[in-house]
């Protein structure tokens, strides 16, 4: 009996994580399909990736940055509409921008020969906030799409020489994924 339930949670550990990213899927192409009207399962995607990429195409050509940028200067003068646009503008630009945030990983000692806490350096210089001696890190959350930001004594923070996506998929996995064993 021990071992027939051994398999049996062996295949539940086996098939969730496929029928959850299969069921994840379908939801997103009814969604997408959805909005777009087509009835055409998956074409709806197909669209909006293929849209996404012309338009990031057209954003690297001179005549399509002007035209982004007198939308920006209209958005950013709606007062709710600015803080929302910016707020998400600078977390992609975070992730996958020119001048993304998470690419330096660091471990920062906490409580010393104890505790330490994973993260990235945001920002080195916190002397805006007369913080000299400090820095800025990001503690992400393990599966959860949130964090916590911290100002941390300089003294206590080592940087890694890790790549910061892969860095990211570890703490956010909760350490079961992402770097290389």
């Amino acid at each position: 009996m021990k071992r027939l339930t051994g398999y049996f949670f062996q295949g539940v550990a086996f098939l969730v994580p496929i029928a959850f990213t299969i069921y994840v899927f379908v939801w997103a192409f009814r969604i997408v399909d959805g909005w777009l009207g087509l009835p055409i399962p998956g074409l709806g995607l197909i669209v909006t990736l293929v849209g996404i990429t012309a338009i990031g195409y057209l954003l690297s050509h001179l005549v399509a940055r002007k035209l982004f940028s007198v939308f920006e200067a209209f958005i950013t003068k709606v007062p709710i509409a600015k803080f929302v646009y910016s707020s998400v503008k600078d977390l992609m630009g975070a992730f996958v921008g020119e001048k993304r945030r998470f690419d330096r990983p660091v471990v920062v000692e906490v409580f010393p020969g104890s505790l330490m806490m994973l993260g990235f350096v945001t920002r080195e210089s916190l002397e805006v906030l007369e913080l000299a001696d400090a820095v800025a890190v990001y503690f992400p959350q393990s599966y959860n799409f949130a964090g916590m930001l911290a100002v941390v004594p300089r003294a206590r923070v080592k940087p890694l020489g890790l790549d910061g996506t892969q860095f990211m998929a570890f703490i956010v996995s909760g350490g079961i994924t992402g770097l290389a064993d």
